[in-house]
Protein backbone atom coordinates (compact mmCIF):
# COMPACT_ATOMS: atom_id res chain seq x y z
CA UNK A 1 0.00 0.00 0.00
CA UNK A 2 2.78 2.36 0.53
CA UNK A 3 4.51 1.59 -2.83
CA UNK A 4 2.57 4.48 -4.89
CA UNK A 5 3.20 6.77 -2.82
CA UNK A 6 6.89 6.50 -2.71
CA UNK A 7 6.51 6.84 -6.78
CA UNK A 8 4.44 9.66 -6.58
CA UNK A 9 6.47 11.45 -4.46
CA UNK A 10 9.58 10.57 -6.84
CA UNK A 11 7.37 11.60 -9.69
CA UNK A 12 7.40 15.02 -8.05
CA UNK A 13 11.26 15.16 -7.46
CA UNK A 14 13.10 17.85 -9.10
CA UNK A 15 15.90 16.16 -11.64
CA UNK A 16 19.51 16.99 -10.67
CA UNK A 17 19.49 19.12 -13.80
CA UNK A 18 16.63 21.01 -12.47
CA UNK A 19 18.11 21.24 -9.25
CA UNK A 20 21.34 22.44 -10.45
CA UNK A 21 19.58 25.07 -13.25
CA UNK A 22 17.24 26.78 -10.10
CA UNK A 23 20.23 26.85 -8.06
CA UNK A 24 22.25 29.09 -10.69
CA UNK A 25 19.01 31.29 -11.08
CA UNK A 26 19.09 31.72 -7.16
CA UNK A 27 22.70 32.40 -6.69
CA UNK A 28 22.24 34.76 -10.51
CA UNK A 29 19.12 36.67 -7.76
CA UNK A 30 21.54 37.60 -5.20
CA UNK A 31 23.99 38.49 -6.88
CA UNK A 32 21.75 41.20 -8.97
CA UNK A 33 20.18 42.14 -6.03
CA UNK A 34 23.84 42.75 -4.49
CA UNK A 35 24.85 44.85 -7.30
CA UNK A 36 21.75 47.15 -7.53
CA UNK A 37 22.35 48.03 -3.87
CA UNK A 38 25.89 48.96 -4.84
CA UNK A 39 25.14 51.10 -7.90
CA UNK A 40 22.43 52.22 -5.98
CA UNK A 41 24.79 53.54 -3.29
CA UNK A 42 27.24 55.02 -6.16
CA UNK A 43 24.30 56.92 -7.21
CA UNK A 44 23.28 58.62 -4.20
CA UNK A 45 26.70 59.54 -2.99
CA UNK A 46 26.94 61.16 -6.63
CA UNK A 47 23.52 63.33 -6.52
CA UNK A 48 24.33 63.92 -2.73
CA UNK A 49 27.79 65.57 -3.59
CA UNK A 50 26.81 68.49 -4.49
CA UNK A 51 28.69 68.87 -7.48
CA UNK A 52 27.27 68.30 -11.46
CA UNK A 53 25.09 65.32 -11.83
CA UNK A 54 23.88 63.43 -14.52
CA UNK A 55 20.11 63.21 -15.20
CA UNK A 56 18.02 61.02 -17.87
CA UNK A 57 14.89 63.28 -19.75
CA UNK A 58 12.78 62.44 -21.31
CA UNK A 59 11.49 64.97 -24.45
CA UNK A 60 8.46 64.85 -26.76
CA UNK A 61 10.00 65.20 -29.62
CA UNK A 62 12.06 68.34 -29.45
CA UNK A 63 14.18 69.27 -32.56
CA UNK A 64 17.68 69.39 -32.13
CA UNK A 65 21.04 68.82 -34.58
CA UNK A 66 23.26 66.11 -34.53
CA UNK A 67 26.79 65.48 -36.37
CA UNK A 68 25.68 62.92 -38.96
CA UNK A 69 25.59 64.16 -42.44
CA UNK A 70 28.33 64.09 -44.95
CA UNK A 71 31.50 65.53 -43.29
CA UNK A 72 30.15 65.47 -40.04
CA UNK A 73 27.44 68.20 -41.42
CA UNK A 74 24.80 69.08 -38.54
CA UNK A 75 21.11 67.06 -39.60
CA UNK A 76 18.01 67.92 -37.37
CA UNK A 77 17.07 65.01 -35.49
CA UNK A 78 14.54 64.36 -33.28
CA UNK A 79 15.44 63.97 -29.51
CA UNK A 80 13.56 61.77 -27.36
CA UNK A 81 15.75 60.83 -24.14
CA UNK A 82 18.91 62.27 -23.27
CA UNK A 83 21.08 62.77 -20.29
CA UNK A 84 21.53 66.13 -19.44
CA UNK A 85 24.18 67.81 -17.56
CA UNK A 86 23.65 70.10 -14.32
CA UNK A 87 25.89 71.81 -12.13
CA UNK A 88 23.62 72.09 -9.03
CA UNK A 89 20.03 70.11 -9.08
CA UNK A 90 17.06 71.78 -7.00
CA UNK A 91 16.83 70.11 -3.95
CA UNK A 92 13.11 68.35 -4.54
CA UNK A 93 15.45 67.19 -7.79
CA UNK A 94 17.88 65.61 -4.86
CA UNK A 95 15.83 63.86 -3.32
CA UNK A 96 13.27 62.78 -6.07
CA UNK A 97 16.40 60.66 -7.41
CA UNK A 98 17.68 59.41 -4.18
CA UNK A 99 13.66 58.22 -3.71
CA UNK A 100 14.49 56.58 -7.11
CA UNK A 101 17.14 54.83 -6.01
CA UNK A 102 15.67 53.69 -2.99
CA UNK A 103 12.68 52.42 -5.01
CA UNK A 104 14.78 50.56 -7.13
CA UNK A 105 16.95 49.18 -4.55
CA UNK A 106 13.60 48.19 -2.51
CA UNK A 107 11.83 46.39 -5.00
CA UNK A 108 14.49 44.35 -6.21
CA UNK A 109 15.76 43.12 -2.99
CA UNK A 110 11.89 42.35 -1.82
CA UNK A 111 11.16 40.55 -5.44
CA UNK A 112 14.62 38.52 -5.40
CA UNK A 113 14.13 37.18 -1.43
CA UNK A 114 10.53 35.94 -2.40
CA UNK A 115 12.21 34.30 -5.17
CA UNK A 116 14.80 32.67 -3.49
CA UNK A 117 12.46 31.79 -0.91
CA UNK A 118 10.01 30.09 -3.33
CA UNK A 119 13.12 28.14 -5.07
CA UNK A 120 13.88 27.19 -1.61
CA UNK A 121 10.38 25.53 -1.56
CA UNK A 122 10.63 23.91 -4.62
CA UNK A 123 13.98 22.51 -3.99
CA UNK A 124 12.35 20.68 -1.03
CA UNK A 125 9.32 19.37 -3.12
CA UNK A 126 6.81 22.43 -1.96
CA UNK A 127 5.84 23.95 -4.75
CA UNK A 128 1.49 25.37 -3.84
CA UNK A 129 1.21 26.68 -0.44
CA UNK A 130 -0.03 29.19 0.94
CA UNK A 131 3.53 30.91 2.25
CA UNK A 132 4.59 30.28 -1.95
CA UNK A 133 1.14 32.10 -3.32
CA UNK A 134 1.76 35.05 -0.39
CA UNK A 135 5.44 35.03 -1.98
CA UNK A 136 4.14 35.54 -5.13
CA UNK A 137 1.82 37.98 -4.88
CA UNK A 138 4.09 40.21 -2.91
CA UNK A 139 6.62 40.01 -5.79
CA UNK A 140 4.69 40.74 -8.04
CA UNK A 141 2.23 43.84 -6.58
CA UNK A 142 5.78 45.40 -5.35
CA UNK A 143 6.74 45.01 -9.39
CA UNK A 144 3.92 46.59 -10.05
CA UNK A 145 4.46 49.66 -7.66
CA UNK A 146 8.04 50.08 -8.87
CA UNK A 147 7.34 50.09 -12.41
CA UNK A 148 5.21 53.26 -11.28
CA UNK A 149 7.17 54.80 -8.96
CA UNK A 150 10.42 54.70 -10.48
CA UNK A 151 10.06 56.67 -13.67
CA UNK A 152 7.35 59.10 -12.11
CA UNK A 153 10.61 59.94 -9.34
CA UNK A 154 12.75 60.23 -12.49
CA UNK A 155 10.52 62.61 -14.02
CA UNK A 156 10.41 64.83 -10.74
CA UNK A 157 14.28 64.71 -10.89
CA UNK A 158 14.08 65.88 -15.11
CA UNK A 159 12.02 68.30 -14.37
CA UNK A 160 13.93 70.03 -12.03
CA UNK A 161 17.20 69.46 -13.88
CA UNK A 162 15.33 71.29 -17.22
CA UNK A 163 14.29 74.37 -14.87
CA UNK A 164 17.83 74.67 -13.73
CA UNK A 165 19.22 74.82 -17.50
CA UNK A 166 17.18 76.87 -19.09
CA UNK A 167 16.31 79.09 -15.21
CA UNK A 168 12.24 77.52 -15.58
CA UNK A 169 12.04 78.70 -19.37
CA UNK A 170 12.07 75.51 -21.13
CA UNK A 171 8.34 73.49 -20.28
CA UNK A 172 9.02 69.73 -20.96
CA UNK A 173 7.23 67.83 -18.21
CA UNK A 174 6.64 64.30 -20.13
CA UNK A 175 5.23 61.21 -18.16
CA UNK A 176 7.65 58.10 -18.96
CA UNK A 177 4.78 55.92 -17.65
CA UNK A 178 3.59 53.72 -19.84
CA UNK A 179 0.36 52.21 -19.24
CA UNK A 180 0.80 49.39 -21.48
CA UNK A 181 3.64 48.21 -19.25
CA UNK A 182 1.54 48.91 -15.96
CA UNK A 183 -0.73 46.89 -17.46
CA UNK A 184 1.15 43.86 -18.48
CA UNK A 185 2.93 43.70 -15.17
CA UNK A 186 -0.21 43.82 -13.56
CA UNK A 187 -1.56 40.80 -15.53
CA UNK A 188 1.51 39.04 -15.45
CA UNK A 189 1.24 39.69 -11.26
CA UNK A 190 -2.34 38.70 -11.13
CA UNK A 191 -1.93 35.24 -13.59
CA UNK A 192 0.51 34.29 -11.41
CA UNK A 193 -1.13 34.65 -7.85
CA UNK A 194 -4.22 32.88 -9.52
CA UNK A 195 -2.00 29.91 -10.58
CA UNK A 196 -0.49 29.10 -7.12
CA UNK A 197 -3.73 29.96 -5.43
CA UNK A 198 -5.24 27.10 -7.85
CA UNK A 199 -2.61 25.15 -7.27
CA UNK A 200 -2.72 25.41 -3.66
CA UNK A 201 -6.48 24.31 -3.44
CA UNK A 202 -5.40 21.62 -5.86
CA UNK A 203 -2.43 20.53 -3.81
CA UNK A 204 -4.80 20.42 -0.51
CA UNK A 205 -7.56 18.44 -2.24
CA UNK A 206 -4.85 16.01 -3.19
CA UNK A 207 -3.12 15.69 -0.11
CA UNK A 208 -6.84 15.27 1.71
CA UNK A 209 -7.23 11.97 -0.89
CA UNK A 210 -4.00 9.91 0.01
Amino acid sequence: MTQPKTDAARSRTLSRGDRTALLVLMAAGTILAGATVVAAVIRCVDVLSGGAAEVLAEFSGTPATAPIGVDGAAVQVSVDSAVLHVDELPVFSVVALVLQQAVLVIAVVTVVACLLLLARSVLRDRVFSRRNTVLVTVAGVTTLLATAAHPFFGNMAANGAFAAISDGTFDNVVMTIEPATLLFTAFVAALGSTVFTVGERLQRDTDGLV
